[in-house]
């Protein structure tokens, strides 16, 4: 497992948080992720052997904010 911070453009309430780390730890290979709105990152502890950074940015941008690798 690796642990990367990924900024994420939208979250603005906790239910926004909500959504991002839910959608994120509904793929198989995420261990864990944490959102900040105040920061507007989410750190994500991934099996970069099961998901990859861009399928984390697609289930992300999904649910309608924008992701930066």
């Amino acid at each position: 497992m690796i642990k990367r911070i990924f900024s994420v453009d939208g979250m603005a309430c906790p239910h926004c948080k909500k959504r991002v780390e839910d959608a994120l730890t509904a793929l198989p290979g995420v261990g864990s992720a944490v959102a900040d709105i105040d920061s507007k990152q989410v750190e994500v502890c991934f099996d970069e052997s099961r998901v990859t950074p861009q399928q984390l940015q697609e289930a992300v941008e999904d649910c309608g904010y924008g992701f930066a690798l």
